[in-house]
């Protein structure tokens, strides 16, 4: 644990642990059972826990072969040994759920996937290569890989955190703290297929796909960005389908005013599902967007443009509106920070249990979630949510969502309860796949939970709640939520 010098003098809240961070991303080819050749790709945020083991969470979909739409969301733990100055050996373990395109020959079961690796990385500077041996699994299911090789490109970074502990001082660092973004947006909009738009089985598919999502993004200079968008299909019969894409974008001052800007952004990632035809999964993005920064912090943005899978049939013009939540900003040097207010994070792992989900076909059965779970304070009593994740367990797999919204908590309760919380929180977003009967795609969520504080950083919260679709009433089960997660002080400024 390094520690931030400051003054002793100074009235603010001290950066209370600096730890190495890592994005990776890795490539992973295999043979699927219908005969057909994939390649899973990957990108993963990884925090040290000690100088030997990190964690966090990642992503996973198909990017080779007529696959597109297939995805997991989980967790990697990872071990390293140091070997030289410039070389390491890691071991991984990838524990996630989702699926997708499933057929009598292509089975995921419940939704659990299963990933080790073992690999040998070579570094320059902030950025490491390296191969390895991994396989992909499906326990419950038939998709799963021989040993083969794998490839990995990764970036060294900090996390630096201040204690959850200081949420509400004032605070001050030279530094991003926390995962390092600026600002988190949720998005909603409509996208219209081309003419030539087809689905998987050929036939024309024309008819607006509402979509749902959220991006968090990180500005490099004044008007300049790079990002992470996802969202999923939330109207227009396209339930299932995901999308998520790495972004950059500019934009410009107009009539003098630095707060109405105008550029452009482009974007690439993966999508699919929904029996969307996007080939192999990769997607491309391009388009105008203008934005406004109000003058109370929140920015108000409108995108436009074109969406295109060059191996698939799809692509269709789009439009979207956002709503973006400051989280930090661009650091500058401790002497001219006028500093902000500490407020407290969590990243999380959590199990979900839904007893009677409604599928497609009538029936209904118990199925278990394994999500990513991440909140922010944006005040003592209010905080805002999201989960994103996939059924691990039961009969649906392929089935994924993404939800965000807000909630409500208590001051921590007295120690002798373990510093107890209690909170309600609601929220909204976007589900499908695995035969789930959904509707349109559009679901909400309501809980009530109650939150122990394990030690400094690590906090256990179980909640008791209903998930359901918000149109046609087509869904509606009670569930259990029982979550692990890393709690951490961030700078809003």
């Amino acid at each position: 644990m390094l520690a931030c010098a400051l003054p002793d003098e100074a009235p603010f809240a001290r950066v209370n642990t600096i730890r190495p961070a890592a994005v990776e991303s890795n490539w992973t080819s295999m043979k699927m059972p219908d005969g057909g050749r994939t390649a899973f790709a990957s990108i993963s945020y990884l925090m040290a826990y000690d100088d030997d083991w990190g964690f966090g969470p990642g992503v996973y979909g198909a990017a080779k072969g007529n696959y597109g739409g297939i995805f997991t969301v989980g967790f990697t733990g990872q071990r390293r040994w140091r070997l030289t100055g410039n070389t390491h050996l890691a071991a991984s373990l990838y524990v996630g759920a989702g699926g997708g395109v499933s057929s009598q020959q292509l089975r995921f079961g419940g939704g659990l996937m299963l990933r080790p690796e073992i690999s040998l990385r070579t570094e320059v500077g902030r950025w490491y290569s390296g191969i390895g041996i991994s396989q992909i699994r499906f326990p419950s299911g038939n998709v799963r890989s021989g040993t083969g090789l794998s490839f990995t490109l990764g970036r060294a970074m900090d996390f630096a955190s201040f204690s959850p502990d200081d949420a509400g001082l004032p605070g001050r660092a030279g530094r991003r703290t926390g995962l390092g973004f600026d600002e988190i947006t949720l998005t909603g909009g409509f996208e219209k297929p081309r003419s030539s738009a087809r689905d998987r089985s050929g036939n024309p598919r024309t008819a607006k796909v509402g979509k749902a999502g959220a991006e968090l993004r990180q500005y490099i200079a004044e008007g300049s960005w790079w990002g992470v968008e996802a969202s999923g299909a939330a109207k227009g019969g396209a339930d299932g389908y995901m999308e998520v894409l790495g972004q950059i974008g500019q934009d410009w001052a107009v009539f003098g005013t630095p707060r109405l800007r105008v550029g452009g952004q482009l974007g690439a990632g993966l999508g699919g599902g929904g029996n969307l035809d996007t080939g192999n999964g990769w997607l491309l993005r391009a388009g105008p967007t203008l934005r406004w920064i109000t003058p109370w912090g929140p920015s108000l943005r409108l995108d436009a443009g074109y969406t295109h899978a060059p191996s698939g049939a799809y692509g269709g013009t789009f439009v979207r509106a956002a709503l973006s939540m400051p989280l930090d900003r661009t650091p500058t040097l401790i002497a001219d920070d006028p500093g902000g207010t500490v407020r407290a994070q969590q990243l999380g792992a959590s199990v979900l249990h839904l007893p009677r989900v409604r599928f497609k076909d009538g029936r209904r059965e118990a199925v278990t979630h394994l999500a990513v779970s991440m909140s922010r304070e944006f005040s003592p009593r209010w905080y805002g949510t999201a989960q994103a994740g996939s059924a691990a367990a039961g009969s649906a797999g392929a089935y994924s969502f993404g939800l965000f919204g807000a909630g409500v908590q208590s001051d921590p309760l007295s120690p002798s309860w373990g510093r107890m919380r209690v909170g309600v929180e609601w929220l909204v977003g976007a589900a499908g796949g695995g035969g789930v009967a959904v509707g349109g795609g559009a679901v909400t969520q309501a809980e009530v939970w109650a939150q122990w504080q394990l030690a400094e950083r690590l906090r256990l919260r179980a909640g008791v709640g209903e998930f359901r679709t918000l149109r046609h009433r087509q869904q509606s089960t009670p569930l259990t939520h029982l979550s692990l997660s890393y709690a951490f002080g961030t700078l809003q400024r």
